[in-house]
Order: C-alpha cells, then sequence, then structure tokens
C-alpha cells in the first residue's frame, strides 16, 4: 500500500481531530473525594486478573494533573478531547446520594477545555459499572441498570449540560458483554457465555432512555454511540468459512448495527441463540433505535472466521487476526501492533463503507483508533515511527472513505497518554504522550508531534481556503 502524505490528509474545514481516555484508565484517585468503587476495583485486585497484578489505583494521577493534561492537549493542538465520567465518583452507590465533589472535578475538567478551546466529548459509561449495582443485581444482567443508567444521566447532564453538548451514551457494549460476562477477562469477570446478547439488550436500552434524557435537558446537544467495529473475513474460500464470517459479522457488528439503524437484531443470529436471544420488551426497540446525531466508531483491525461445530450457537471459531506473541512483529510481510493485532487500515475503509452503502450513511465519528507499540526513552524521547505509519494508513482509509461519499466528521485516536489498558495493565502503550509510571512525567512521542503538525497543516489549509473563498466572493 502505497504511503499517505501529508497532502493526501487534508479534510474538510470543519472536520475534528481530537484524542481519546477513559476514567479508569487515566484517572486514579480511586477513593478519594468521596467516589465509590467500581466493578474494576475489585477485578483489578483480584489475583492473576491483570498483567503483572496492575490496577487503575493510581494510573496516570489524571485527577490531580488534569490542569497540566489539558495544557498538553493545548501542545497537540488537539481540537476535541473524548474523556469518560465514572459513574460511581457520582453516584457512589449507583443511585441515590449524589458526590459533589464528583461533579465538582469534571465542571472544573471541562472549564479548563473550554478555556483552552478544545471541545468536550463525554462518555458516560465506558465499563466502569458502580459495585453498589453489581451487587445489587449484576449490573447489565438486568434491564433495570438501563433505568439506573438513564437517572445517572440525567443527573450528569442537569449538571454539565451548559458545559459539554457532544455526549457518547456507552462505549462498545458488545466488548463489556462479551469480554466482561461470558470470556471473563474483564470486569465483573463472569463466563455466561448464554447470556451475552440480553446483555447488550441492557446496555442498548440504557443508550435510547440516556438519549431521552439528554434531549430532554440539553435539546442543542449532540449524542452518539460508540461501537467497536471489526471486519470479519473467512480464513479461507470455502463456503463454510464464508458462512461462518458471515455469521461473526452479525455477533460481532451487526448485534449493534442492527437495532441501532433498522431496528431489529440480525434474525439469523437471534435463531441460533434461540432462548437465549434478547427478551425485548413493548417499546425497547422505540428507545434503541431513536435518531441519535453520530456513530462512534472504533476500529483497530480485522479477524478471520472458520466454521466449526464445536462453538454453541455459532459454529465458528475466530482466528488469525490477533496473535499471542509478544511485542510488535512482522509476520508474513504484515506488521501487528505489541498487542498482536494485524495493522489493517483497509479495515477502516471497510466499515465505514459497510456503514454507508447498509445504513444509509449515518454521520461517523472515529471515536478510537491506534496502536501500542514498543516504545523506549532514550535521552528524553521516544521515537515511534510505526505508530505514525499507523496513524498516516488509518487517516488515509478515512479520507478515501470520504472521498466516496462517507458522512465521517470526526477522528479520536487512542489514546491521549499511555495508560492503564485493562487486562494488559501497563505493559502496552497505545498513547502520543509517553507516560513514565514512577514520577507520572508526561513526554510527547514523535508520533505526538506528528499528530500536531497534521492538525496544524489542516487548520492551515483551512485557512486558506476560507481566504480564498472570501476573496473570490468580493470580486466577484
Amino acid at each position: 500500500m502505497k504511503k499517505a502524505t501529508a497532502n493526501d490528509l487534508i479534510f474538510d474545514k470543519n472536520f475534528i481531530f481530537g484524542a481519546a481516555t477513559a476514567a479508569y484508565q487515566i484517572e486514579g484517585a480511586v477513593a478519594e473525594d468521596g467516589r465509590g468503587p467500581s466493578i474494576w476495583d475489585v477485578f483489578t485486585h483480584k489475583k492473576g486478573k491483570i498483567h503483572n497484578s496492575d490496577n487503575g489505583d493510581t494510573a496516570c494521577d489524571h485527577y490531580h494533573r488534569y490542569r497540566d493534561d489539558v495544557d498538553l492537549m493545548t501542545q497537540l493542538r488537539l481540537q476535541a478531547y473524548r474523556f469518560s465520567i465514572a459513574w460511581s465518583r457520582i453516584l457512589p452507590e449507583g443511585t441515590g446520594r449524589v458526590n459533589q465533589q464528583g461533579l465538582d472535578f469534571y465542571k472544573a475538567l471541562v472549564d479548563r477545555l473550554l478555556e483552552k478551546n478544545i471541545i468536550p466529548y463525554a462518555t458516560l459509561f465506558h465499563w466502569d459499572m458502580p459495585l453498589a449495582l453489581h451487587k445489587r443485581y449484576g449490573g447489565f444482567l438486568h434491564r433495570r441498570a438501563a433505568y439506573d443508567f438513564a437517572n445517572y444521566t440525567e443527573i450528569v447532564v442537569e449538571a454539565l449540560g451548559d458545559r459539554i453538548k457532544h455526549w457518547i451514551t456507552m462505549n462498545e457494549p458488545w466488548e463489556h458483554s462479551c469480554l466482561g460476562h461470558a470470556l471473563g477477562v474483564h470486569a465483573p469477570g463472569h463466563h455466561r457465555p448464554w447470556m451475552h446478547m440480553h446483555i447488550v439488550h441492557n446496555q442498548l436500552l440504557a443508550h435510547g432512555l440516556a438519549l431521552q434524557k439528554i434531549r430532554h435537558h440539553s435539546p442543542d446537544a449532540e449524542v452518539g454511540i460508540t461501537l467497536s467495529l471489526t471486519p470479519i473475513h473467512p480464513a479461507t474460500d470455502s463456503d463454510k468459512d464464508r458462512q461462518a464470517a458471515k455469521i461473526a459479522n452479525e455477533f460481532f457488528n451487526f448485534i449493534t448495527l442492527d437495532p441501532l439503524l433498522k431496528g431489529y437484531y440480525p434474525k439469523d443470529l437471534c435463531r441460533r441463540f434461540g432462548r437465549f436471544a434478547p427478551k425485548v420488551n413493548a417499546y425497547d426497540m422505540d428507545s434503541i433505535c431513536a435518531p441519535c446525531d453520530f456513530i462512534g466508531v472504533n476500529n483497530y483491525q480485522r479477524e478471520f472466521a472458520r466454521y466449526t461445530p464445536l462453538v454453541p450457537f455459532l459454529n465458528t471459531w475466530i482466528v488469525g487476526g490477533t496473535s499471542t506473541a509478544d511485542g510488535d512483529f512482522v509476520k508474513d510481510g504484515v506488521q501487528h501492533t505489541s498487542m498482536g493485532w494485524e495493522v489493517y487500515p483497509q479495515g477502516m475503509y471497510e466499515v465505514l463503507h459497510c456503514l454507508q452503502h447498509q445504513y444509509n450513511n449515518p454521520k461517523v465519528i472515529i471515536t478510537e483508533n491506534g496502536a501500542a507499540f514498543e516504545d523506549t526513552l532514550i535521552e528524553g524521547k521516544v521515537s515511534d515511527p510505526k505508530r505514525i505509519d499507523y496513524l498516516q494508513g488509518y487517516l488515509a482509509q478515512v479520507k478515501s472513505a470520504i472521498n466516496e461519499g462517507a458522512n465521517v466528521r470526526g477522528y479520536f485516536t487512542w489514546t491521549l497518554m499511555d495508560n492503564f489498558e485493562w487486562a494488559v495493565g501497563y505493559s502496552k502503550r497505545f498513547g502520543l504522550v509517553y507516560v513514565d509510571y514512577d514520577n507520572q512525567q508526561r513526554i510527547i512521542k514523535n508520533s505526538g508531534f506528528w499528530y500536531r503538525d497534521l492538525i496544524q497543516k489542516n487548520q492551515t489549509e483551512s485557512f486558506r481556503s476560507h481566504s480564498s473563498n472570501s476573496h473570490t466572493s468580493a470580486i466577484s
């Protein structure tokens, strides 16, 4: 694939460039100022659950260092910042008493962002279910969580809706369900695959109910939901593997896209799950498929599907997209990240093409895209050319999709700074900014400077275009 140049990556003047984080991964201060525990606070302290027994107790200490971190965003010339709000920092018991200190923290963060002309994009749920609700009824195992989430949303929007005009209700409902409740590798660590579709449904219902609350309390705000969309290719050209890929795409991707944008779950998938398919109550779908303003897309790689009769419900096994190899590497001439994920920029185009042609071309914001590589601090600098190549390649595919009519309006790289990366702890670094966890020093990597220059170039080209158009208009 021809490497993209700077001139290939000039976007429309209204295109937004940002970076993303999540509360538990960066904030720390898990027991300060009235914050209640979340499922991740418990899960990370269970033996053998997290690489190197890491946890998010301190993380990047963003709770205390947010002012300096916003200054870093200014240095990077970020136009927008996607962060998440910790539910249990606002409602320590998940419901009931409001923790004003928690709201005050996010008010101060957002005020700092606005002072620096950075647009806040707030995610209301990024996997950190309040522990009290998990103990009470299993979190999103129960549909009651959807209503408690809507009430939490109302509290947050009433407090912050004068400052925040861009909301993301849920982050990756499929991942929270599958990784946390089916495979058990994320919090809360359950192994209940038969409940997967029910948990996805309850999160989508939570999105729909929260959307109503935001529309009511902040009618001028934009609201979306973030989905992780991963193209699934057949492992071979056999009919069985092609069928396996079809089912896998329904299971990974269409399980959320179809109800949100079409008003129903994939019929073949529901047939396969039988009595374990979602129990959809009257009016659930009216809430779930109510029009939202954008779909957030998280994309990192692709996967491959192979037919097998040994996997219940799906008869499909995922192979080849992810490796267990440690460290970034090249396999069969293809670069892989230190997560073992294949670098496949074309996958971004495939996702956007699918949304354009199968889902009526909704407004899309890329809410996460990035890569972990083996970054090393040498003499106060971090050279990370592989990450620059990665970002160039994926952004070029975003631009190609836009050129063909895809309705993409923004791009947030994952992530602003190295942080607690869930099950792999601090062993993998995705950031534009290097974090020395011993002293919390932040150092902008070369990829961060590259991203800064890309944003600056787009702003310059936008100004030139505007000036040229104004001059032409004046002459005519």
